[in-house]
This record gives C-alpha cells, sequence and structure tokens, in this order.
C-alpha cells in the first residue's frame, strides 16, 4: 500500500477532526454508532490508520491516525463521566435500563402485595368456615334443647311499624 502524502495526511486529520466534532456533539448518522468505524467512515479514511501498525522486523509504530483515535476514546470519555451520551443509541439503552430497573422494583412490589391478599384471603376463608362451623352448632344445640321458639314470619313486605323515613 502506497505511503500518503503530508498534505493528504493533513487534510485527512482536519476530516477526521470536524467528523469528530459532529459526532461527539451528537451528530451520529442513522445505523452508526459514535465508535472509530463510524469516525473513519464519515471522514472518508481507512479505519486501520486507526490502529498501531508493525515494521518488517516487528516492532510496533504508531498508526497514522492512532494519536486521533486516543484523543477521541478520551474525550468520548469525558463526555461519559460528565453524564452526555453522544450516542442516542447508548442514551436510548441506559434510559430503557432505568426503566427495566423501576419495572423490576414495581414486580417485586406488585409480587409482595399479591402474595398479601393471598393470605388475607385465606384467612378470610377460614374465619368464614369457622363461623360457619359455630353457627351449624348453634342451631344444632338449639334444636336439641327444644326451648327455642320460631318467631311468626312477617305479615307483609312492609315495615311492621310504618316507615323509618
Amino acid at each position: 500500500m502506497a505511503r500518503i502524502s503530508g498534505e493528504t495526511r493533513r487534510e485527512n486529520e482536519a476530516a477526521i477532526r470536524q467528523v469528530m466534532d459532529r459526532l461527539l456533539a451528537g451528530e451520529v448518522p442513522e445505523g452508526s454508532k459514535c465508535d472509530i468505524k463510524a469516525l473513519a467512515d464519515q471522514a472518508g479514511v481507512a479505519r486501520t490508520g486507526f490502529y498501531p501498525k508493525k515494521n518488517r522486523d516487528g516492532s510496533p509504530r504508531p498508526g497514522p491516525y492512532q494519536h486521533l483515535a486516543e484523543e477521541f476514546a478520551r474525550r468520548l470519555a469525558e463526555l461519559r463521566e460528565q453524564g452526555v451520551v453522544p450516542d442516542p443509541r447508548d442514551a436510548q439503552i441506559e434510559r430503557l435500563k432505568e426503566q427495566v430497573s423501576g419495572l423490576k422494583e414495581r414486580l417485586v412490589a406488585r409480587d409482595a402485595q399479591i402474595d398479601d391478599l393471598a393470605a388475607f384471603r385465606q384467612r378470610a376463608l377460614s374465619q368464614i368456615a369457622a363461623q360457619r362451623m359455630e353457627i351449624e352448632r348453634l342451631r344444632e344445640q338449639a334444636a336439641a334443647l327444644g326451648n327455642v321458639r320460631r318467631l311468626p314470619a312477617a305479615r307483609s313486605s312492609t315495615a311492621p311499624y310504618g316507615s323509618c323515613s
């Protein structure tokens, strides 16, 4: 692969810096992320220029734009520390994580409420069953003694002594 001229390199660095500023300002193209790949694509340079190279003897040397990749990563980390998320997808992920966390808390509270209501229902049914058994026992006891009289049935559907209203 041919080496680029100093003029082309300066033009590419200027283009990379412009794209870097746009990406970090939140102008991330749809379908992209705020990362090196989008930076290279938008600036029109090869992504491999952002990574270290190896000489023929195997020793490492920096890529032509590696210092810009490091600057991009540093500025992106600073923004994130400040609470700014330039990538709308990352912001959406954070918002959805918070929403899921809130929903999980609501689900735990709802499960506890359902458990409380189920226990209350069980106690109420037990009390009703006990009261019914007591009523049946008292009826049997009253019938066995024979000293309980029935009251006469009401003659009409009206109140015996007039209206209460």
